[in-house]
């Protein structure tokens, strides 16, 4: 009998394919960020509640086709995997959702999001979520995925909350924001947690 782990998620598992799209609720859906949507990630630098929460660098459209290129490349690497959020059946990506701090071979993540303001105000976050978390957990592999968020940030708390992951507790001092230092809340789900209904 070996001493070693098994790997949760072997390697090549998912960088070996495509990245899905999804439909979700409502007519949005997710789907991996092209070129195109260049202009849309520059604005969400720009746009002052992302750039409260998230601390963007500025991207030109050029910045941010490389940013892009570079997560294509960080899904086929395996360390990430970000999806582009369209919203009211149109193609024009409103949003983020995907998992960053991707470690297969343990078997964590975590989720991230963001909503220009045309994507928000409709719930499509709580449902963009829902869908990469099931992905995540039931096709891909993964036993735990874990958000963090400024205390302060209700909406995010929000989002969490519904998407079914509960609160864990409070990091003390743990992000630096551009008004200073802020305690940040963590959520958890595992595997085999049940979905909200």
């Amino acid at each position: 009998m070996s001493d070693e782990i098994p790997d949760v998620v072997p390697p090549g598992r998912m960088g070996a394919s495509a990245q899905p799209a999804f439909a979700l609720p409502g007519g949005a859906r997710l789907r991996p960020w092209e070129p195109s949507d260049a202009p849309a990630l520059a604005a969400s630098c720009r746009d002052p509640d992302i750039r409260r929460w998230n601390r963007p660098e500025q991207l030109s459209s050029a910045g941010a086709r490389q940013k892009i290129d570079r997560w294509q490349e960080r899904w086929r690497s395996e360390h990430a995997a970000i999806w582009a959020i369209a919203a009211g059946g149109g193609d024009e990506a409103v949003g983020l959702v995907g998992l960053a701090d991707l470690d297969l071979p343990s078997g964590t993540g975590e989720l991230l999001y963001w909503l220009l303001p045309a994507g928000r105000g409709r719930g499509t976050m709580v449902d963009a979520t829902l869908r990469v978390s099931r992905w995540a957990l039931d096709e891909l592999g993964l036993h735990r995925l874990r958000i963090t968020h400024s205390v302060a940030n209700a909406g995010s708390c929000r989002v969490a909350t519904r998407a079914g992951f509960p609160l864990e507790g409070t990091m003390r001092s743990a992000l630096l924001h551009a008004d200073g230092w802020h305690d940040e809340h963590l959520h958890a789900r595992v595997r085999g947690d049940a979905w909200p209904a």
